[in-house]
């Protein structure tokens, strides 16, 4: 199959369907459902370079987020197809409740626009979810509800910069930055 083409429609129905059972899996926090939609589950989240990678790291990055944002749910802008994919564009919606790392809850919401990737494989397996956004978009929005005048305010705001700060300091995961051109013809 050439890189323009793409495959049947059942097979696109069939991979649409696995990412929606997905979605609806993960909003449920159904973790062993969520998890079963992969053979070695796989996630990349590019904003933060970070990667998630086996079944114990991705259980660990869903507790760590729904422990900051428990009610996250997301709302389905589009979805498309390509030879080996099925984009999904989304709003990621939540109330940050809890911690977030070392950052501290805010009570504030955020409602983010996102795009994942979910990539399969010649066998039609999925092998990874890649998903873009933008983390001070977010950040902005959790914060915005905090008084500035307020003692108590913004010393969870300094808080949250800490926070913040300490999270960013990591190095990017190598298996972000080895990228290679497409193969094309």
């Amino acid at each position: 199959m050439s890189i323009y083409s793409l495959p049947p429609e059942d097979v696109l129905r069939a991979r649409e369907k696995l990412v929606l059972d997905h979605f609806e899996d993960e909003v449920r926090q159904d973790w062993d459902k969520v998890l079963s939609t992969f053979p070695h589950p796989h996630y990349e989240l590019i904003a933060s370079m970070k990667v998630h990678d086996g079944d114990g790291a991705v259980r660990d990055y869903y507790q760590e987020t729904r422990t900051a944002f428990p009610d996250q749910h997301h709302e389905i802008i589009a979805i498309r197809h390509s030879h080996d994919a099925v984009i999904v564009e989304f709003w990621l919606i939540g109330t940050h409740l809890g911690p977030l790392g070392t950052i501290p809850a805010t009570g504030g919401r955020h409602r983010t626009r996102m795009t994942a990737y979910f990539v399969f494989d010649e066998q039609e397996n999925l092998v990874v979810e890649r998903v873009y956004f933008d983390q001070l978009s977010i950040l902005k929005q959790v914060v915005a509800g905090l008084d500035r005048r307020k003692p108590r305010d913004l010393l969870k705001l300094l808080r949250v910069v800490r926070g913040m700060l300490a999270m960013a300091g990591g190095q990017p995961d190598p298996r972000l930055q080895a990228t290679e051109p497409p193969q094309v013809g």
